[in-house]
């Protein structure tokens, strides 16, 4: 048998210690013997390649064997954190160790067995060092393996047969390897120009091979290293901030765990300028010399053992090297981490929520840290606050250190339980950031916020000043939330800090919509978006109550992730809040009722038709007046856009002013107002004052063939294009105009074609099948027998179809029409949920209201999204017989409610209860199995 070069020999037979990462991992004296029996592996390979004849031979006998080692390793890693599902670190440094191993072995059999040489020159040394990641022992199943190869001189021919050799080894074993080969000279040089390749050396750890090159570069690296700190620290911090930008923030309810804000990189990026200024890989000695608190240096801690842990799951649950916690992901890692249901909310929005809480103290840290750098001005501070000419006058207490606002004196800072919030007014009353040691100090005493504090008037006057008189409350508020000051003076806040909602639609966590919904109130308060909001911010500029408005959006989703309606109990807690923040008893009434019925008018705007005088008239009664109309408004319109960017849009924009104007003049002179007939009246003239060119005789057919839904129900643009496809229109012609209707953010399809039962579903299944997504719709019947219906689509990207993409969208639906296409048959196809999406679960309600329109009974079906869904429904109602008046669609991330105006076949309302039920079973049956067929 071949034996190994004795200078190699222990390193492949002895097992290797467990990298040293940190005392945040497990000691080296870990043990990984339930993850590979080294020596045995060892004795059995070297026994195995004494007959190899030729260098395949060899590569073929130790991949297989390897392979063999690797897989048993593996799934025994796995079972460690399977039995420990929230410990990371014996997962994390198994993963390590195993890779050592395997590369190591790896290194001995290349230069001992395949290239021998037994008397290397002095430039024919090579020592195998791992960087990066890898460099530093932390890895997840399957992270990259970034190898760095070290020569003397010149890379040799013996040196780049070695480590070809040994990559295809590595390759074979399916492990993703980085690699790159220098001489020591190569290391400094490139490190000098590249900030990403001098922090994968910051690293580096000797791994094979000839150790005193490996000290070499450590020792010529370290010299290198000092004096350059601020230039290295201000290319993290850039670094850092790009990838923010890109990942997006913290908030985001699909967070990337290794990039995005507050997550692994963001630690390790602390880890990096900590081991770069401070010379230790030992985060704990950061303790030592005062940059963290023992209580801190937990917190970081804990972040990490649960991020990689989340990381590990990723990993293992996906079979690579996925980093997004995408939705579908979210369900599985949080059921292999043990979360489960409670209290009303599911195990993943439990388990993101500790998600959200753990990357919020990895701000916390960072901004530490940064502070730390700052007082020994190795880090410069914010460009901004450094072209200040002189720092603002401050109020007695205070002072600016760094140009950050800090405490002059802890003690009798703390003597004055006010104190706690008077910081936040004096830094949005001076602009300045609090310093990092404030913060410390303000987290450290939030007890001083006790009951008596809450009620005292000094105390709400500063909290509501706070909201109300520096023009940007949602920074005080995002800051005062992260330190816990919001949730200790309003206990009641607490269970929403981040408290993610687990649905497509709300891109933000609770907390953070509802400091995004102030902070777009205070936007408009500032008249920045009077072109994009003219009613809302007519309504602003003259006037309404300000302290009404801010506390009741404050507090309009305080009642979420409870078994109960979030809004009535929202309204409930409003009930004891609003009098602690010092309102009146009439202003607690505004702001209780504007809790309770926050989502009443985005409501009505989107699922309910208000062309309708019914709908306007019942939104009315329940508003009462003008002033809840303004503060609703306003309210409605700050909610949807605080969902998250690209949720407001121009048609949601149309329905609430729609919606807003026609209740104002209802209000304002009287009910009457909405009469049917004044409005047919009024929408007949403005036709003909639409089509001045046509004959008198035209213009009397056409105002004479239309029942009075149709004249109340489209704007006189819809009218004109109608007048024209049914001028002169035959029996067996189908009219067809499609114009983008910029106004509402949507294309309108409008048709003419003789009228017949089902016409709604057909035309449904002729726009589902070009792939569009249909935002309301309404088909009327004329008096002679034709039918017009308007539809309103947007892509699957929630846009207007391009101009040049409606020739194929006309033809396509024409198609259809004639029959040349059938929708049932092709939409199966068609029909299909994304991966991603298949994780939500929508209980399906289905309701029957007569009150709600005058001559329709409104179906409104409230269940899970998919394509092809509206013509699911509208196919089983057309068979049921029931004539489909309008459909208005309102989608809310993977939730649709679809609302149909209907008659049964003798132009009556569904008043029997059994018909109702018999409806509702063949429409829940049609749900089913569309879904079923979706899942496919």
């Amino acid at each position: 048998m071949t034996q190994p070069h004795p200078a190699s020999a222990a390193q492949a037979s002895d097992p290797i210690e467990p990298p040293q990462i940190s005392d945040a991992a497990p000691a080296a004296s870990d043990t990984f013997d339930d993850v590979l029996d080294v020596p045995a592996l060892t004795a059995a390979l070297w026994d195995s390649l004494s007959d190899a004849p030729d260098e395949r031979s060899v590569r073929k006998t130790v991949v297989d064997a390897l392979k063999t080692a690797q897989k048993s390793g593996r799934a025994a890693i796995a079972k460690r954190l399977e039995d420990n599902p929230r410990d990371a670190f014996p997962v994390t440094t198994g993963y390590t160790w195993l890779t050592d191993q395997l590369v190591t072995i790896t290194f001995d059999i290349v230069t001992q067995k395949i290239h021998r040489n037994p008397n290397p020159t002095e430039g024919e040394r090579m020592a195998v060092l791992a960087v990066g990641g890898y460099g530093r022992g932390e890895m997840a199943p399957f992270s990259d393996v970034d190898l760095l190869f070290l020569t003397p001189y010149k890379i040799t021919a013996w040196a780049e047969s070695v480590i070809e050799s040994m990559l295809y080894i590595l390759w074979d074993l399916k492990l993703k390897v980085g690699h790159s080969s220098r001489t020591v000279k190569d290391c400094l040089r490139l490190g000098a120009e590249d900030f990403t390749i001098r922090t994968a050396m910051l690293e580096h750890r000797f791994l094979s091979g000839h150790e005193p090159l490996a000290r070499e570069l450590e020792t010529k690296l370290w010299d290198f290293f000092t004096g350059t700190e601020s230039e290295f620290i201000e290319a993290k911090l850039a670094e850092r901030d790009a990838r923010h930008v890109k990942q997006g923030q913290r908030y985001m309810v699909e967070p990337n765990v290794k990039e995005g804000k507050g997550g692994l990189r963001d630690l390790q990026s602390l880890f990096w300028i900590a081991k770069y200024i401070h010379h230790t890989d030992n985060l704990q000695e950061l303790v030592r010399i005062g940059v963290f608190r023992p209580d801190e240096f937990e917190t970081f801690v804990k972040a990490e053992n649960f991020l990689w842990a989340v990381r590990c799951h990723l990993h293992l649950t996906s079979g690579r090297a996925t980093e997004q916690l995408t939705f579908d992901m979210q369900v599985e890692v949080a059921d292999r981490m043990g979360y489960v249901d409670r209290g009303g909310r599911r195990a993943v929005e439990i388990f993101m929520q500790e998600f959200f809480r753990h990357a919020t103290s990895v701000g916390d840290l960072t901004r530490i840290f940064l502070t730390s750098l700052e007082a020994s001005q190795q880090k410069d501070p914010p460009l901004l606050l450094r072209l200040l000419k002189r720092a603002p006058k401050m109020k007695e207490g205070y002072e600016v250190v760094n140009n950050r606002l800090a405490i002059a004196d802890e003690n009798a800072f703390l003597s004055d339980k006010m104190n706690m919030l008077r910081i936040f007014e004096e830094a949005l009353r001076t602009g300045l950031l609090i310093h990092a040691d404030a913060m410390r100090l303000i987290s450290a005493n939030l007890d001083l916020i006790d009951t008596d504090m809450r009620e005292d008037k000094d105390a709400q006057r500063i909290f509501l000043d706070l909201l109300l008189k520096h023009g940007n409350p949602e920074r005080a508020l995002r800051r005062m939330n992260e330190l816990g000051v919001l949730s200790a003076f309003i206990p009641e806040f607490e269970p929403i800090r981040a408290m993610m909602q687990f649905n497509m639609y709300h891109h933000y966590t609770v907390d953070e919509h509802t400091i995004q919904c102030i902070w777009h109130l205070s936007e408009i308060e500032a008249g920045n978006l009077e072109e994009d909001l003219p009613v809302a911010s007519t309504i602003l500029r003259e006037g309404v109550n300000r302290k009404v408005l801010y506390v009741a959006l404050l507090l309009h989703d305080i009642g979420k992730g409870r078994d109960e309606d979030h809004s009535v109990l929202g309204a409930k807690i409003a009930r004891k809040v609003a009098p602690r923040l010092g309102l009146s008893k009439q202003e607690c009434a505004t702001v209780e009722w504007l809790v309770r019925y926050h989502l009443l008018m985005s409501d009505m705007a989107q699922k309910r038709d208000i062309a309708d005088p019914r709908t306007v008239r019942d939104f009315a009664k329940a508003v009462q007046t003008k002033e809840r109309l303004d503060l609703l408004c306003v309210l409605t319109v700050c909610d949807i856009r605080g969902v998250g960017p690209g949720t407001w849009n121009n048609w949601k924009a149309v329905l609430i002013r729609a919606l807003y104007r026609q209740t104002k003049r209802a209000l304002q002179d009287g009910m009457e107002a909405l009469n049917r007939e004044n409005r047919g009246t009024e929408a007949k003239k403005a036709l003909r004052d639409a089509l001045k060119g046509w004959d008198a005789k035209d213009l009397r057919v056409e105002t004479a063939r239309h029942y009075p839904p149709y004249w109340q129900g489209l704007h006189v643009t819809a009218h004109k294009v109608f007048a024209r496809l049914l001028r002169d229109i035959k029996d067996d012609e189908i009219k067809i105009d499609i114009h983008p209707d910029e106004d509402r953010d949507a294309t309108r399809v409008c048709f003419a074609l003789a009228d017949h039962p089902g016409i709604f579903s057909r035309l449904a299944g002729a726009v589902a099948l070009v792939g569009a997504n249909v935002v309301d719709a309404r088909t009327f019947t004329s008096k002679d027998g034709y039918a017009t219906a308007a539809f309103w689509i947007q892509d699957s990207d929630g846009t207007p179809y391009d101009a040049e993409r409606i020739p194929r969208l006309r033809d396509m639906i024409s198609r259809t029409l004639r029959g040349d296409v059938v929708p049932r048959e092709k939409l199966p196809t068609r029909d299909k949920l994304k991966k991603r999406e298949r994780a939500f679960n929508v209980p399906t309600s289905i309701t029957f209201d007569n009150e709600g329109s005058e001559i329709y009974t409104i179906i409104e079906v409230d269940t899970r999204d998919r394509p092809g869904l509206l013509f699911d429904l509208t196919r089983t109602l057309a068979n049921a017989n029931v004539y489909i008046a309008s459909a208005v669609i309102a989608t809310y991330g993977e939730q649709v409610v679809d609302t149909f105006y209907v008659k049964d076949m003798f132009g009556l309302k569904f008043h029997s209860e059994n018909k109702q039920k018999g409806l509702e079973a063949k429409l829940r049956a049609a749900i089913t199995e569309g879904a079923e067929r979706a899942k496919q």
